[in-house]
């Protein structure tokens, strides 16, 4: 056979034997997987690149007869039913038995489990076809990541129960996760919400099902209630100055701060103290909650190995003090959000294991961002950088190395 000479013709070509598929939940799998590579690589909305495709699609395939043909298009437009020409195709006279089940699915139900620490949810449904030629039941698995704010992987596939018991089992296993039944409406909302940021990355993670398995996961998602009412904003401002300072004054209150000494510091140490609790509060601003108890292992790992080296500047006593500060902190934080003791004792471990790294990071200074960098270079030389004159002057002296790309 010639090669294909455009991407319509590659497709109808991988697609040729479509019609000896056995169901229609292969069927919508292999379109999904079809789909993939135009999600894949598209470099701005992913999800509008897919549904410009499949409407170029049928427009280019609306004289084709062939049953491989016909039967591509029914599934394109099952897949992506708002795609410009999805509700003008209608089946060909030879279509395969099942063709008349393509996303005809209903919910049989629908469940979410993650980490105590609030890292990330997965949110799983489950779906049947109206009728059994359609296929068997199946699993929509997705992965929410709150630590960056997208969906990190989507899954489909089955069989439905085996995936359920396997989730089921894990969690009940691990005392560090939950699980539990879930509103699909909040399904729904939680994964498409999330999906949508996933759809605007210059680069997807590294899950290949992200791709393959996107339009069929959107279309299993059409399936589920919407929400009657825009769900409420999230609350991703900063905590205003009159409850950041209640919040520390709490803590240096609690029992972890009397632990770790910080609640009869000298004066020498109280200005340290204060700018990396402050510190700590900033970062919490970096994600899309919020939240400044939600520290984990992973999420102290970002703050001490990665974002306090390109976002602050730290003095020899701010290096020494941020450690002690941060460990005291999510010891607190774990009794305010309730975790039990082998969680919060977790993730103390993390951090004195983090130690070293967080040391040789800053004496490298590796990681700092240009901006960064300048400011402690301005504070080795010792430039006070509230005198204009003396900010200007080092400028001046400094232009080459703080325009230089190499």
């Amino acid at each position: 056979m010639a090669t294909p000479q455009t991407p319509y013709e590659a497709v109808l070509h991988a697609a040729r034997d479509v019609t000896k598929l056995d169901s229609a939940l292969d069927a919508e799998m292999l379109g999904a997987a079809l789909l993939g590579s135009v999600y894949e690589i598209a470099e701005t909305d992913r999800e509008a690149a897919v549904r410009e495709f499949v409407a170029g699609f049928l427009a280019a395939t609306t004289r084709r007869r062939a049953a491989a043909a016909t039967t591509v298009r029914a599934i394109f437009a099952a897949l992506v039913p708002d795609a410009t020409g999805a509700d003008r195709v209608r089946p060909g006279a030879t279509a395969p038995a099942w063709s008349g089940q393509l996303g005809r699915v209903h919910l049989t139900g629908s469940w979410a489990y993650g980490d105590v620490y609030g890292d990330q949810t997965s949110y799983l449904a489950t779906f049947a076809y109206d009728d059994d030629t359609g296929g068997p039941e199946h699993a929509l698995v997705a992965l929410v990541d709150h630590n960056i704010g997208i969906t990190k992987d989507i899954f489909v596939g089955g069989p439905a129960a085996m995936i359920l018991d396997q989730v089921r089992q894990l969690c009940a296993t691990d005392e560090l996760t939950w699980f539990r039944a879930e509103d699909p409406t909040r399904v729904r909302s939680e994964v498409s919400r999330h999906l949508a940021v996933t759809d605007q990355l210059g680069q997807l993670p590294g899950a290949s099902s992200l791709a393959t398995d996107r339009a069929l996961v959107g279309a299993r998602l059409a399936v589920l209630p919407a929400a009657t009412a825009a769900p409420p904003p999230v609350d991703d401002d900063p905590l205003p100055d009159a409850e950041r300072a209640e919040e520390i004054r709490r803590f240096l209150a609690s029992p972890e701060a009397a632990r770790a000494g910080l609640d009869t510091v000298d004066d020498a140490e109280l200005a340290s103290l204060h700018f990396c609790l402050g510190l700590l509060l900033d970062h919490a601003v970096s994600f899309s909650d919020a939240d400044p108890l939600r520290w984990s292992p992973t999420v102290a790992g970002l703050f001490l190995l990665d974002w306090v080296h390109r976002r602050a500047v730290l003095d020899m006593d701010d290096a020494a003090m941020l450690p002690r500060v941060l460990r005291a902190w999510a010891a607190y934080a774990a009794r305010r959000r309730g975790l039990s003791a082998s969680a919060a004792a977790r993730t103390d471990t993390a951090i004195e294991e983090m130690v070293p790294e967080f040391v040789r990071l800053y004496a490298t200074g590796e990681r700092r961002s240009p901006a960064t960098a300048a400011v402690a270079q301005l504070m080795a030389d010792g430039v006070d950088p509230d005198d204009p004159a003396a900010l200007d002057a080092w400028i001046d002296a400094n232009r080459h190395r703080l325009t230089d790309d190499d």
